[in-house]
């Protein structure tokens, strides 16, 4: 079992920065990982995944925006956000080890980013 922390959501103004980062409790450096996020009365979609290889994808939303990368040596994934606009407003969260294309076994609980006009 593997359990999956997020840290990094704030409250932040459009055009700003930030950095979300994802903390495992055990190893993680065999499988893909992902951000997805859901905003008030959305559904919940992706915004970045990578394999671990470290072949990334990115939602057509954040693309040229958004960065997402590993250190699997401390079994971390981090998105760096740049350029954040109000419609990125959302609970972000963390998941490990997919299972069918759109589906993870292992997910945090999430952390609110908030981005102001």
């Amino acid at each position: 079992q593997v359990q999956l922390l997020e840290s990094g959501g704030g409250l932040v103004q459009a055009g700003g920065s930030l950095r979300l980062s994802c903390a495992a409790s055990g190893r993680t450096s065999g499988f893909s990982m992902a951000w997805f996020r859901q905003a008030p009365g959305k559904q919940r979609e992706l915004v970045a995944d990578i394999i671990s290889g470290g072949s990334t994808n990115y939602a057509d939303s954040v693309k040229g925006r958004f960065t997402i990368s590993r250190d699997n040596a401390k079994n971390t994934m981090y998105l760096q956000m740049n350029s954040l606009k109000p419609e990125d407003t959302a609970v972000y969260s963390c998941a490990g080890l997919r299972n069918s294309p759109t589906s993870y076994v292992y997910w945090g609980q999430g952390t609110q980013v908030t981005v102001s006009s």
